[in-house]
């Protein structure tokens, strides 16, 4: 009997296989659902990743990312629709070598030191023998773990365990790499370091798969992001245009100089002090630029003019919450 992980090879796709996306896509999926039985795992997932770009996978618990994430590395087949790695069909083996992957709660034998045990993970890959003590030591380097290299991993604490993953991940000079929770149980001292890891490894042309539930993590680091809620893809963009609060201005003028506040709210803005600053919220069909007029033909110094936004993690939980079924959004805060 085949399991759940695997019974899908009755329903695949019927459509022919083609590029999905340009020549700098590396991770696209079309339509792809994923069915366990009676579950919908995944529901029409499209996305595409393109080279060099950290890319962040948020969802709650049982929204499918694991999924997801074990359909791209081929782990397990979809029910329907298409996916792809470096431009070919996911679970191809000659692709394999070229991913690097991080699974959340991984366990490694402890038995091994951190240098024999990426000179294995070198081995399975191919990497010559002279190839792997050179490149496991520059590894160890970079995720600060050289000088203990020769110790048993029993000897490690949770934070160095998640640095020896992140080498592992990293070992054999990969494309394309799959982080799932890379900062976990890492100090903060650690976060910050593995985050500009995770910069250098872009700047270098290295795409990165994030999924994490630091959601502060996040919008520090990725370059975008997808939130899935139950199988489905609800929201995707940049960190910047999905933080940003449509509608919602900060001003601030020079020092000593008055807002004529009185003659703005008459044009129909709301406007409200925040600390020395000013914030309009428009209605619909305002804009900022009869504002920026007004300050203007007054002479007034303009010296701050922001859009507002929220955090990506008030984004998060608000569009969650929305998503649910039988569940309010929630309202806003008054001020």
């Amino acid at each position: 009997m085949p399991d759940q992980e695997t019974q899908s090879t009755a329903v695949q796709s019927t459509s022919p296989l083609r590029p999905i996306g340009g020549s700098n896509t590396v991770i696209a999926t079309s339509k792809l659902c994923k069915q366990f039985k009676k579950i919908e795992a995944l529901k029409a997932v499209s996305i595409q990743v393109r080279k060099g770009e950290i890319f962040g996978l948020l969802g709650q618990n049982g929204a499918g990312k694991t999924t997801l994430v074990k359909i791209l590395l081929g782990i397990t087949k979809p029910t329907f629709g298409d996916a792809q790695l470096l431009g070919v069909p996911v679970g191809v083996p000659l692709v394999r070598s070229r991913v690097g992957y991080l699974p959340e709660d991984h366990r490694f034998p402890e038995y091994h030191t951190g240098a024999s045990l990426l000179d294995f993970y070198g081995s399975l890959v191919g990497m010559p023998p002279m190839d792997r003590l050179r490149r496991s030591h520059e590894v160890l380097e970079i995720v600060g773990l050289k000088g203990r290299m020769d110790y048993k991993i029993r000897t490690y604490s949770k934070g160095m365990k998640q640095r020896l993953g992140i080498a592992q991940a990293i070992m054999h000079n990969p494309d394309v790499i799959f982080l799932d929770e890379p900062t976990d149980g890492v100090d903060p001292v650690g976060r910050r370091e593995i985050r500009q890891l995770m910069t250098e490894l872009k700047a270098r042309g290295t795409t990165i798969f994030l999924n994490s539930h630091l959601l502060g993590e996040v919008e520090l680091i990725c370059d975008r992001v997808a939130i899935l809620q139950q199988g489905e893809l609800i929201r995707e963009g940049t960190i910047a245009e999905l933080t940003q609060m449509r509608g919602q201005f900060v001003v601030g003028l020079a020092d000593g100089q008055t807002l004529p506040k009185e003659d703005l709210e008459a044009q129909g803005y709301k406007i409200r002090p925040v600390g020395t600053m000013w914030e309009f919220d428009l209605a619909d069909g305002q804009t900022i630029d009869p504002v920026v007029d007004l300050l203007r033909a007054r002479g007034l110094g303009l010296r701050h003019l922001l859009e507002k936004r929220q955090t990506l993690e008030d984004l998060f939980v608000e569009t969650v919450l929305a998503a649910e079924p039988g569940v309010d959004a929630p309202v806003a805060r008054q001020r």
